[in-house]
């Protein structure tokens, strides 16, 4: 029997949402559309609210965060109901263990270990911690560990870190740019000679080494690419704004035009920086 008045309590904070979804898949009274999800079916929800959320952030839209963040922690609960259904784990089992390596991976917080550390030395015990975990996990390969599920520029820089601590690495930034330079010049070749399959594998191959290049330049390629997003969009809609005071829109004009007006939005960015 649900907790009717659980479910209305509008401060019932971690124990509503939970007898929420316990609700929402209910067999017998529940919504039809939770029911019939499993994992693999609210996996793609998952990432996508886990992209709004750090969006929300990019925006530094704080007004929104709380409320996309609360649709991310659903994700969890959601993910969390299903496992307990299937008689795998419940939610408190999920807290726990977080917690669990929360604890364990900050001993100079929680345990006996100085806190007289830079972030940088945080950051090798850190990682030395996580290495003994995944030897626990008999994962042995240096790479093994890094998810498959992830964004792919996000895991091409996690397995170029994990290259790079056995040496498996450029020594300068001007070597990965070579790289490229050599990438770029390999994709043109495949471009005019070889077939859809061979061009792919070319532009995978200079999407990595630019992966790699932003990992030597401490730049985040996620962060820099929502930018680029961000950046072609806001002027993109000047050059729409612009030709609909002359009540036309993009179809209605050419590249020639759309380039200037480009960048026009361009030279008025910089001007108001």
């Amino acid at each position: 029997m649900a907790n009717d008045d659980l479910i209305h309590d509008p401060h019932g904070g971690m124990p509503r949402l939970l007898e929420i979804m316990r609700r929402l898949r209910d067999p017998e009274t529940g919504c039809p559309w939770d029911i019939e999800q499993n994992f693999a079916s609210i996996a793609p929800y998952t990432i996508e609210e886990a992209y709004e959320v750090a969006d929300a952030i990019e925006r530094q839209a704080w007004d929104e965060l709380k409320g996309e963040l609360g649709d991310l922690l659903f994700q969890s609960v959601f993910h969390a109901q299903m496992a307990e259904e299937a008689g795998l784990f419940t939610f408190d089992e999920v807290a726990d263990t977080m917690s669990d390596k929360m604890v364990a991976r900050h001993p100079h917080v929680f345990g006996d270990e100085s806190r007289d550390k830079s972030a940088d030395q945080q950051t090798r015990d850190w990682e030395s911690i996580k290495a003994a975990e995944r030897a626990a996990k008999a994962q042995t390969g240096v790479l093994d560990g890094v998810a498959t599920g992830l964004p792919a520029l996000l895991r091409a820089v996690k397995l170029q870190k994990r290259a790079a601590r056995v040496g498996f690495d450029w020594p300068e930034t001007d070597n990965v740019i070579d790289k490229i330079v050599e990438e770029a010049s390999e994709l043109n070749e495949a471009r005019d000679s070889l077939g859809q399959a061979e061009i792919e594998e070319e532009f995978g191959d200079l999407l990595f080494v630019m992966a790699n290049l932003a990992r030597h330049l401490g730049i985040e390629p996620e962060s820099a690419l929502r930018k680029a997003n961000a950046k072609f969009t806001r002027r993109f809609r000047r050059i729409e704004d612009h030709l609909a005071d002359s009540g036309r829109t993009p179809s209605d004009s050419d590249l020639a035009e759309m380039d200037a007006l480009w960048n026009a939005a361009k030279r008025e960015e910089k001007k108001a920086s």
